[in-house]
């Protein structure tokens, strides 16, 4: 924390009636200059040698702001104090022409930003007191030395299925999880309850995750505010310096039900099935398995070269695949596979993923949203898909879910 700056602030004598307040600019030390209070009546410091000192003049009024000179430090409200008489209102301006919010003390002699300053910014700050005097003061804060940014899913002004998360992966670490959580501000068109939940990406890297209780309402309007500049988000990490906003919307009531044990696939939409579909799943015994679980479509790719070498499977394939829709980071889609139509409705035999015909798959690719969630159940299954391993926030229960936020 550095030391507040204080700043004398000298009452001027006001010589004729009705004439406007003068302002005299003083001088304060690291480059922080203030001007000084004007009143209705009075006078003191040079007015008062101007007129043999003046009787009966009113004490020295002090104003300090707790951020001075050219390196003061980011991080921290913003806080100006009067030291006598009270402050009406308080203007914090930033070099970009933005203002902070903030608030007056009860007894009005303080007033503090509802947000922190920010690194490598300029500030002016005016102060307004109950005679109507003003002054105002400038610092800039330090640079930071390291700078954190962030990536958010889904895309902004998008439309995405009912089991799409809101979710931002962090190119720095965050040590400070709860201060960043406070600042990512959620709201939706119809008070949809949710919550933050934090996780390793598959990527390595720090991730929040915001789910709601229960797959989202269709046309449910979603917007982040993430006020994150001047937050500094611990060892390594660096800071914020800017702010993050993003919107989105909920399509259609559509769910894919992968059944591994009968071999059907089925897209449902408003709980009507509008497709059902053979299919062949991962190989059941060993890492050719399917994951099972509820995850969500998390894009549409088209075709694409799938090696197996990318997801550890040595040199068993090296395909163009068609209408690919990634359900995993580890490399489950389902897609088109016509070299495995013979086990389509009948056995698992693919390297994982979830096959169909080509006719089938082109189908079902036009009709899914990006967010769909895909829900796989069966016995012939790995195991149940990880969190970070694409959007498996779903297989958690809500209690479980929720203890992952850090403000828990």
């Amino acid at each position: 924390m550095i030391a507040s700056e204080v700043f004398p602030l000298s009452l001027l004598r006001r010589t004729r009636p009705r004439r406007p307040f003068r302002t005299t600019a003083l001088a304060g030390t690291a480059g922080l200059a203030m001007a000084a209070l004007t009143a209705c009546s009075g006078g003191s410091g040079a007015a008062q040698a101007a007129d043999g000192g003046g009787k009966g003049a009113k004490p020295e009024t002090r104003i300090s702001v707790n951020l001075s000179g050219q390196q003061a430090r980011a991080g921290e409200p913003v806080r100006v104090t009067l030291a006598e008489g009270t402050l009406k209102q308080v203007t914090v301006t930033d070099s970009q022409g933005a203002t902070l919010a903030g608030t007056l003390s009860a007894d009005g002699k303080s007033w503090t930003s509802a947000r922190k300053a920010a690194p490598g910014t300029g500030y002016t700050v005016q102060a307004r007191d109950a005679n109507g005097g003003t002054a105002t003061a400038g610092f800039t804060t330090a640079a930071a030395g390291k700078v954190n940014k962030l990536t958010l899913a889904p895309g902004k002004n998008t439309t995405v299925g009912i089991g799409q998360p809101l979710s931002i992966v962090f190119d720095h670490p965050v040590k400070n999880k709860a201060e960043v959580e406070k600042h990512l501000k959620v709201t939706t068109s119809n008070s949809t309850v949710g919550s933050w939940g934090w996780m390793r990406d598959w990527s390595g890297k720090d991730r929040v995750d915001w789910r709601p209780k229960q797959y989202w309402q269709p046309g449910t309007k979603v917007t982040l505010n993430a006020e994150l500049n001047g937050i500094d988000t611990g060892e390594a990490g660096g800071w914020f310096v800017r702010d993050y906003a993003t919107t989105f919307t909920i399509g259609r009531n559509q769910v894919v039900k992968a059944d591994l044990d009968t071999h059907r696939l089925k897209l449902l939409r408003d709980g009507e099935v509008v497709e059902d579909l053979p299919m062949s799943g991962g190989t059941p015994g060993g890492e050719k398995a399917s994951w099972r679980g509820k995850t969500v479509l998390m894009s549409k790719e088209g075709t694409i070269n799938m090696r197996s070498e990318t997801v550890g499977l040595g040199d068993a394939y090296d395909k163009m695949v068609d209408y690919s829709m990634r359900l995993t980071w580890s490399g489950m889609y389902a897609h088109a596979a016509p070299w495995n139509a013979r086990y389509m409705g009948n056995a698992n035999k693919s390297s994982g993923c979830l096959g169909m015909t080509t006719a089938d798959a082109r189908s079902l690719y036009e009709k899914v949203q990006v967010g769909d969630p895909f829900e796989v159940t069966g016995g012939d299954a790995k195991g149940t898909q990880a969190l970070n391993n694409g959007y498996g926030e779903w297989n958690l229960s809500w209690a479980d879910w929720q203890a992952k936020s850090a403000l828990r």
